[in-house]
């Protein structure tokens, strides 16, 4: 059973949640064998003020 738990600054529609999760499930399914009904997906909506890459702030 796959995991897959995706970060991203911001917020998505539901359109681009949606089309996310087609696309990871169909990758594993072509690159791994694994079902799609057997993949699972998390998408974290992190607020940029919550994000940094070294000292460099997103928000």
């Amino acid at each position: 059973m796959p995991f897959i738990n995706l970060k991203v600054v911001g917020k998505l529609s539901n359109e681009q949640k949606k089309k996310i999760a087609e696309s990871f499930s169909e990758t594993l399914l072509k690159v791994a064998g694994k079902p799609k009904e057997a993949t699972y997906l998390v998408i974290d909506e992190v607020n940029g003020e919550n994000w940094a890459q070294g000292e460099r702030f997103f928000g």
